[in-house]
Parts: C-alpha cells; structure tokens; sequence
C-alpha cells in the first residue's frame, strides 16, 4: 500500500517520543532529523522536506511543547498540521456550472498514468451525483483507446462520443460540444490523447482544443509510482497548458507516495482525487487531513464511513443484524457480508483505515488472504439451500461432498465451519455493536462482516 514504508519510518520515531516524559530541544531535532530522511526516502522533493522541516522545528522547539504534559504528543500533532498544510489544507471540489449549462473538463497526462480509465471514474461519480456527463473519445493514437473508452462508459451507464480515429482532435472535442448542448448533456468529459513522454505536438494539440473551446477545467493524471517525475510532469503541463487541478492514480500500488506530498507545494495546484484500485469504483476525494492521518497511522474512519454509506444496502444491513440477534444468520448471509466487504475494497483495505491497524497490515497479509476468500465462496457454493441456511445438519459426509465439489480438502470445509460457529457467538455476545440505526450522525456505523 502507498506510503506503507513513511508511514513505519514515522510511527517509529513517534513512538520513541511517546516513550520520553520530557523532551529536550535535542530529542526533538534528533527526532525531526529521522522524520527528514524518511521523507527524502519516500522521493518528497528535498526543496519541500527542507521547508517542512524547518516550519515544524519552528513550532516544536518552544516552551509550550516542552513543557507540556505530552511533549512526544504535542510534537506529533505539529507534525500532523503541517503535514495537512504542505499537501493543501482544504479540499478542493470540481467547480462545475449550474442547470443546463455545459461544464468542459479536459483530461490531460501523460500515456499508462490511467487517464482514460480516471475519465470513466469520474464520469461515473458525477452521474451517481445526479449529473448528466458525456465522455469523448479524443485519442485518435493509441490503439483500442476509443475502444477502451466505450467499454468503461457501458460499465458506468454514460454515453461515449466518438468520431473514429480519421478525425483531429480538436474537431471531434467541438462536435461533442454541440452534441452536448443539443441532448441535455451538462458535464463533457475530454479524454485526450497521452504520450510516453512531454513533447511539443502533444501541447500544440492540447492548446489547439483549449484555444476552440472554453476549457473549465483542466485536469492532469499523474502516476504516483512515478514519484518526483509526476512533480515535474505536473510543473511543465501546467507552465504550457495551465492546469486546474491533479488526479493522482495508483496510489494503492507499492509507492512511496513522495508525489501526493509534493505537488500542492511544487505548483500550488490542488489533488483533487486519488485513484486507490483499478475498479472504476476506486476513485477517492482527496482530503489533506485524511492523508495526513493515514500517514502518521492515525487511521481514516469519516473515509472508511463513507464509503460504507456508499457501497452496503441499508436493508440487507439491517436485515443481517436482525438475524445475527436472533441466531440465524447462515452461509448466505456469510457470502453477502463477503461481497459487501469486496465493494469497500476488500479486508485490507477496510483495516488499513482503522486508527493504529495500518502499521501493523504487514504482519497481517497473511491472515487476510484474499485467494482464500475465493476459497470460502467455492465452499459455501458447493452446499445446498438447506446446509447454507441451517449449518447444523453438517454431518462427516455432507462436509465430504461438499469438500469435493468445491476442490478442497475437507480440513479446509471443517475450518469454514469452526469458523462460522465461533463468528456467530462472537456477534451475539456484541449487540454493541449491531445496534444503531444507519449510518447518521447518531447511528453507531456497523461493519459488513
């Protein structure tokens, strides 16, 4: 996961001034120092490290911290403010035209950062928002791109323009334009065209569609595995084309997560979203705050909420709860939980939100198998109606049936079983936390497992 490596590095060094009933100007410049190294590691740009650093040590070596009851504390929180101020403060919102009118966005990036994919992400979350967005199809280069483009549009329910590949550009973007404001479209969706690297023809395209439409929004997709390059791509799109905003993609990916610390303060533009998987679900609002939280281990509960409110069926939610109550939740159920769990991304992911779980994933990878899951599902499958319902007519030889029918040994179906039966008391003896009504403000939020 990003920012796995910064975030160990981190909570190491807090925890050994958590240790310290007080802390010396020393403890906290030896301190800062390791904090420096592990930025540098993660590829945060050095200009950016050397500011942060200075601007923490500035409010860290004072009486007020040194003093305090919680030094190791107070020196944490600094480094956490400033950690939301570096990459932003405020979130930043797409700025989209009101009623009728036609907002344009442009999506720009280089080839393989996941623009087109990012195009249909975003496309989807403005429909689920009650807009009416169109994508169009202006990479005429890359082979199957306009292909591509059409399938991710089907997947998400928004229509795709197109005019072929024997087209320019900028023609294609203005007959989209007209088509727009003729069919009741109000979001249109520019997915131009990347190249493997900057170069001058692919800006004079770029500024050609900016020059024969009023471009609202110009949008750059930046790969974070890329690290200080994404920076430096950032910087030169936005010196000759100008840009609005940045998506950062592959964030879930094995990345030191350098770029999402350096761009606001490189080109002073705004993360606007963060691209967290490949499924076109996985496109995150980008919060300073939350980032920061994550980082230092602190967890992201308001994001993990969210994406519950988003993804699990009130109904089914509470139709589980009254049935775990009443001990009759069953292998069905199981599954359901199972497949709501992978709308939220999965077990990792879920955990990975959770305050002071996120350091310790490494050593639980293991545990949380997401090949097994495929596992379980075979094995539930293979059962019939009246097994899945009522787990205690699991005798030696229906446990071997269904051991075969789903091709594991039968350890692994009496594993299952165990399993589920301990679940099952477990969640009884907790109506804690199966109670609440929703996911409100005065609702206690319930986990889909």
């Amino acid at each position: 996961m990003a920012f796995e490596s910064l975030s160990d590095k981190l909570q190491n060094v807090f925890k050994n001034l958590r240790g310290k009933g007080r802390l010396t100007e020393a403890d906290v410049k030896a301190a800062l120092k390791e904090v420096k190294m592990a930025l540098l590691e993660a590829d945060v740009s050095f200009k950016v490290v050397k500011q942060f650093i200075k601007s923490v040590e500035a409010r860290a070596v004072g009486t007020d911290v040194m003093n305090s009851l919680t030094p190791g504390q107070m020196v944490i929180k600094i480094v956490h403010e400033e950690m939301i101020h570096l990459m932003g403060s405020d979130t930043t919102e797409l700025k989209l035209k009101g009623g009728s009118e036609v907002t344009v966005l442009m999506m720009m990036g280089l080839q393989g950062a996941g623009k087109t994919t990012t195009a249909a992400k975003i496309a989807g979350k403005l429909k689920s928002k009650g807009r009416k967005p169109l994508l169009v199809a202006c990479d005429v280069y890359r082979p199957a791109a306009i292909k591509q483009l059409q399938v991710n549009g089907e997947k998400q329910g928004v229509e795709v323009f197109t005019m072929g590949d024997n087209q320019k550009p900028v023609n294609i973007a203005k007959g989209a334009y007209e088509h727009a404001k003729k069919n009741g479209f109000n979001v249109l969706i520019l997915d131009t065209a990347g190249r493997l690297h900057v170069d001058e023809d692919m800006m004079a395209e770029l500024q050609e569609i900016a020059s024969n439409l009023e471009i609202d929004q110009a949008l750059l997709t930046v790969d974070a595995m890329t690290g200080q390059d994404a920076v430096n791509v950032a910087s030169t799109f936005d010196e000759k084309i100008g840009i609005d905003g940045v998506i950062l993609t592959k964030l879930d990916g094995d990345t030191r997560g350098g770029a999402a610390l350096s761009i606001k303060a490189v080109t002073g533009k705004p993360i606007l979203y963060v691209g967290m998987g490949e499924k076109l679900s996985d496109l995150e609002q980008f919060y300073p705050d939350r980032m920061a939280s994550r980082i230092l281990g602190m967890g992201d509960v308001l994001t993990l909420i969210e994406k519950a409110q988003e993804t699990v069926d009130e109904e089914k939610a509470k139709t589980m709860t009254q049935k775990l109550k009443k001990n009759q939740f069953g292998f069905d159920d199981y599954l359901e939980s199972m497949n709501q769990m992978r709308k939220m991304g999965g077990l990792t992911s879920i955990l990975s939100m959770m305050p002071g779980v996120g350091s310790q994933l490494k050593g639980l990878e293991d545990a949380i198998d997401e090949k097994k899951m495929a596992q379980i599902e075979a094995i539930i499958l293979s059962m019939t109606p009246k097994e899945r319902s009522n787990p205690e007519v699991l005798n030696p030889s229906r446990k071997h049936r269904i051991a075969k029918g789903a091709g594991v040994d039968i350890a692994e179906v009496n594993r299952l079983v165990k399993q589920f039966s301990e679940m099952r008391k477990m969640m009884k003896q907790m109506p804690g936390m199966m109670g609440g009504k929703g996911f409100g403000k005065r609702g206690r939020f319930r986990m889909p497992f």
